[in-house]
Formats: C-alpha cells, structure tokens, sequence
C-alpha cells in the first residue's frame, strides 16, 4: 500500500489528488479525536475501569505476549481460534483488567512502596544477574529495553506489582483450609486401586472385508468435513532475535580478556561477611548500649532487652552490595570478625554492627571463565545489533520494500514458505520445519490478509516480520483425491464398532458370573494386572483412560473403555481398592495443605476484585476486543 501511495503521488496529478486525500483525513482525525476526547471512551479504548483506561494497543501487546509463552509451553504457536477455544482471550482480559482494579484501590487507601524496597526486588531478581550470581546493571538494561521499558517505566510497574502484593496479601492473610477438607482431599488423592484386564484389538474384530464402492461413497458423504482440504497460506518472514544475530558473532581471546580485565570485580565472587545489627532511635542509647558491650555485656543480650528476635538483628552472610544501608556496609566490611562497631549513623537510626564470620572474596582466573565470557560479549553485541536492526528494517518497512525485499537489503535472510495451514503444517501433512519454536507466525499470518503491513512480532528477545503472499481458500476435495485415506479411516471405525460390541457382550457375561481368565482364553489374549495405582498414576502399559474408567467402578464390577483412539478396547475387573491412613505430619499432605491454601487465597483475593470492579465500575468495548483477539476475521 505505502509503495502504490508513493507511486501515484510522483506526478502532478498524482500529488493533487493525494493532497485532497490527506485533507479529508485530516478534517476526519478532527472531528472524530475531538468527540473521542468528550466522550471519555474512544475507538482506540479496549477497556476501562474506574479511572484507568486501557488501550486497544496496549491489551494487544499483553495478549500477543501471553499467547507467545502458552504457544511456548505447548511447543507449537496457538492459533487465534485455539486461543479463543481455550478461553485465553477472556482470561487475559479479565487479568488486566483486575490488576487495574488493584492499582484502583492502592491509588484510593493511599499506598506507596518505597524506592529501597523496590531496588531490593529488582537487584535480587534473578533475571538481572550476571556471571559471578550479583546484580548487574548493564544486563538490566539491556533485558528491559529488549522488552520495550525504559528504567523508570521498568521501576514504576515493579512498584504497581509491589503494590498488588501488599493488598492481595492483606486480603487473604489467616486463610487456612480445614482439617476435614484435607482429610478429604488426601484420602482421595491417596485411593488406590488394582485391576485385572485383556486388551481386544484388531485381531478381535475379526476379517474387515474391503467397503463396496457403494458404501464408501456413502462414508465419504457422511464424513466429507473431515477430509476436506484446509486453508492454505503462503508466507514470508525474517527474524532478528540475540540468539539468531549471536550466532554471528566471532569473539576473539584479546577482546574476551579485555572485558575480563573491566569486569574483574563483577565476575569475581566477592567477599561475604555474617552482619548483624540492632537500630537505637538516638545516638545516646547506642552509646550506652555500646559502653555496656565493652564492659562485658553480649550484643545478644543487647537484643534481647530490646525484644529483637533473630530476624530482627541478623542480616545472614551478605556481601557488602546486599546491605542496603552505605553506612553499616562500610561499618561491618571493615571491622575484624568477632567485634561490634562504635555507633553508626543509618538511613534508618543509630546502629551498632556486628561481624561474625568472614568468607574471603575468589576472583577467578580468564581461562575457566573464558567460554561464558565469550558468551556474554556475543549475546551483549547482538542485542545492540538487534535494536540497530530493528530500526534498519522498520525503515525499509515504512519505505514500501516486502519482507524479502527489505530482508536483501540489510543481508538478512527471509524464510518463505509456499503453503502451510492453521496448524502450522504443511500439506503433505508434516509440520512445516523452519519455524522456530514458540513463534506464533503462522496464527499472525492467519489473522491478517495478502498486502497488509503487519505489526512486527515480539520474540525471544528480537523481533519478526512476516508477510502473507498468498491464501488458497478451503475446499471439499472428491472421493478420488483422498480413497485411500477414506478407506483407512472407513476400516479404522469398522474396527472400533466391533471392538466396543464384543467388549460389552463380555461385561455382560462377566456381570451374569463369568470369569475374565475364561474369556481371555477364548479370544487368545492374555490377563494383564495393574496393581495399587492411584488416580494421578500412569502404570506402564496401561492407558490413562483405563485409569480413569477404573476409579468410576465399583469393587469387584467390570468395566469397558476404548483406548488408541478406538482402534482397542479394554475390558477391565476392579480387584482391590485400598484407603491409606492420612499422616497430617508427612510432606505430601503439607504440601496439599498449601496448595489448597493458595486457592483458597487466590479465590478470596478473585472475590475481593469481583468487588472493587462492582464498585468503580467495568466497561469493555467487544469490538475493540474482538479486533485484538481475531474474534471478527
């Protein structure tokens, strides 16, 4: 569109026409922005609840960004539809807009978190550590700005989230389940149970004589959705991610040393001291308090007068980064172990310090750091080649070049791929290859159309272009097209009806007095026995739907269920079933009892939400909606 736009304005007629163009869509942004400003509500609102509005772009990226991680966790990208069928859709929307309740209500009760507690979550976030396990903050910078934040931005929504803590955790504190409920629970997550069963399969189903043409013409008309050719589309993209980009990089020995030699200090692991401190309100008291050591007092008596339990004193061995206060960091890592400081003055009053044990600091040597080294100098190049990138191809984007073309241009190179479907396959059937996993651009590509200049796609770090270059619409194939996958399947539920008609003519005779043994030898299958398996069991051989079947029968009843999709079929007898005793002190039925705790909390916190939102009220624009989540295509 942006090359054909540029094209028709290279001529004077071309340029007069577009300036009337660009006059009525400015006249348009007019009036439409100014009534958008009135209305308190515009077109590019998705949502908003009390005085927090949320936009249409902005729920986009948290729903792009939640779909990435789930299509991560299945190995495979969702498709919108399949997120939709999943509820994820409304589950995201229902997330934001009760963390906008939350923001709501720390906003209305006046809360606040400081700055030090903040820096503490962020300095011990494991995300934000280097080499030698310590806090570093140029990988801090560059992970944020990989994920679009800027440090105050970043700063500013670890305080929000702080915040959500504080009020989700007032809302359920004291929250404990019964006893009788984890009685309950544990002796149904405990049961156990043992079968004896025979597995019928093709052999039992006897001869399946090939369909007449007349009968499978008949199946294929019955059936045809299932064999009908999927929407097939062509696709163009690029990726520039780290790991992509990394792969380029080439880090030489003299250039790893050099960075060694920089961050000597950081890599190294630093000297960690046991500190223990006791705050006075006033430099008397510490006085006094330290006056009484010298004479013979312990610092541990000191506490305790002060009713200071352990936690309130010890601080654990820290390094000297970890301790908040500059003052007491440079007290404890200068005083011997053993002694107790003079009065200092904190941040937070007048402290003595005291050093226990001392773990000297270990640097370590460029040769056993030399491969991570290496490592973290290619991945630091490729991000700052990723941002440059980024730019470079958004330049190309907005100047009308293709993916491939723009790809070309900057010495990239664009995967295409002819044909694939909604579910990422090709149409011989097998997944297309040269997708990685957990990128989500096949189902981008199915919400967009031939020409459009789609939105990059966030991913691992980087960041992908793609373009649809062509859709072949779904179509009913002939029976010609698809006989022998009409005849596999015709035969495949042949089998299946005849299996399900034998194994409920064998619990009919085993319920009337029969004996499995018997019955197994006349079919010529053997007796298989699971023994003392519980509902959460999968016993070798055994398939979980006989699991399930067998915890829906009774003691010594029979019971039938398909497995393989129907291709067999089991016929099963309930031998034992066994309740163990509960042991409320063992660490499975403690581990039950906080994980029903947290439910129980997350149902408590989910109501008190429900609330809020009734209060301040919710409104949500559905087409807006529908237009993120690809509901409307």
């Amino acid at each position: 569109m942006l090359r054909g736009m540029r094209k028709a304005s290279s001529n004077w007629l071309g340029k007069t026409i577009m300036a009337v163009v660009m006059g009525v869509l400015i006249v348009s942004f007019g009036i439409w922005g100014i009534a958008d400003i009135f209305k308190g509500f515009g077109q590019s609102s998705l949502a908003k609840i009390g005085g927090t509005e949320i936009s249409a772009e902005q729920f986009r990226q948290i729903y792009t960004d939640r779909l990435q991680q789930v299509g991560r966790q299945f190995g495979r990208p969702l498709t919108p539809e399949q997120a939709r069928t999943f509820g994820i859709d409304r589950q995201v929307l229902q997330q934001t807009l009760a963390e906008a309740a939350l923001d709501e209500e720390a906003r209305r009760m006046g809360l606040n978190e400081s700055d030090a507690e903040v820096l503490r979550q962020i300095y011990n976030d494991p995300n934000f550590k280097g080499l030698n396990g310590q806090f570093d903050a140029q990988r801090f910078q560059a992970v944020i700005r990989n994920y679009g934040y800027t440090e105050g931005r970043y700063i500013a929504e670890q305080r929000r989230v702080g915040l959500r803590r504080q009020i989700a955790g007032t809302v359920s504190a004291g929250v404990e389940p019964s006893k009788a409920m984890i009685e309950a629970l544990t002796r149904f997550q405990n049961e156990q149970r043992s079968i004896d069963y025979i597995t019928l399969g093709a052999a039992q189903a006897g001869t399946i004589d090939p369909p007449s043409p007349e009968a499978l013409a008949a199946y294929f008309e019955d059936h045809k959705v299932q064999f009908r050719a999927p929407e097939y589309r062509k696709i163009s993209f690029v990726a520039i991610t780290p790991e992509a980009i990394g792969k380029w990089e080439t880090v030489s020995d003299e250039d790893a040393k050099k960075i060694f030699e920089e961050r000597k200090d950081r890599i190294s692991t630093p000297e960690k001291r046991e500190v223990s401190q006791i705050v006075f309100p006033n430099l008397g008291d510490a006085e006094a308090a330290r006056a009484r050591i010298a004479s013979g007092t312990s610092f541990d008596d000191i506490a305790k007068e002060r009713n200071l339990n352990a936690a309130d004193v010890n601080l654990g061995l820290v390094a000297k980064s970890a301790i908040l206060d500059p003052a007491v960091s440079d007290a404890a890592f200068q005083l011997p172990s053993g002694e107790v400081s003079q009065p200092v003055q904190g941040r937070f009053g007048v402290a003595l310090v005291k050093v226990g044990k001392i773990e000297p600091g270990v640097t370590p040597t460029y040769e056993s750091v030399a491969a991570q080294v290496k490592s973290e100098i290619a991945t630091e190049r490729a991000r700052n080649k990723v941002a440059e990138l980024r730019d470079k191809m958004e330049d190309e984007r907005g100047g009308g070049s293709s993916v491939v073309e723009a790809a070309q241009k900057l010495g990239l190179t664009a995967v295409t791929i002819d044909a694939v479907d909604r579910s990422g396959r090709q149409p011989n059937g097998q997944p297309v290859p040269n997708i990685p996993q957990g990128l989500d651009v096949v189902s981008q590509a199915f919400g967009s159309d031939v020409g459009v200049d789609n939105d990059p796609i966030q991913f691992a770090g980087g960041w992908v272009w793609y373009d649809v270059l062509g859709i072949t619409p779904s179509r009913e194939r002939n029976l010609d097209e698809v006989r022998p996958q009409v005849e596999a399947k015709w035969r495949e539920d042949q089998i299946s009806n005849r299996l399900r008609s034998k194994a409920t003519e064998l619990v009919q005779k085993l319920d009337a007095g029969g004996k499995l043994a018997d019955e197994a030898a006349a079919l010529g299958v053997k007796v298989e026995t699971a023994a003392n398996f519980r509902r959460d069991a999968q016993p070798a051989g055994v398939p979980a739907a006989v699991i399930t079947a067998a915890f829906r029968t009774a003691k010594d009843s029979d019971g039938q269920t398909p497995a393989a999709g129907g291709s067999q079929w089991i016929v099963f007898r309930v031998t034992d079933v066994t309740v163990p005793a509960v042991d409320f002190e063992s660490n499975e039925v403690k581990q039950l009892k906080e994980a029903v705790r947290r439910s129980l909390s997350d149902e408590q916190v989910a109501q008190y939400v429900t609330k809020i939102e009734s209060d301040i009220g919710v409104t949500v624009n559905q087409a807006a909606f529908a237009q993120v989540t690809g509901a409307n295509n």
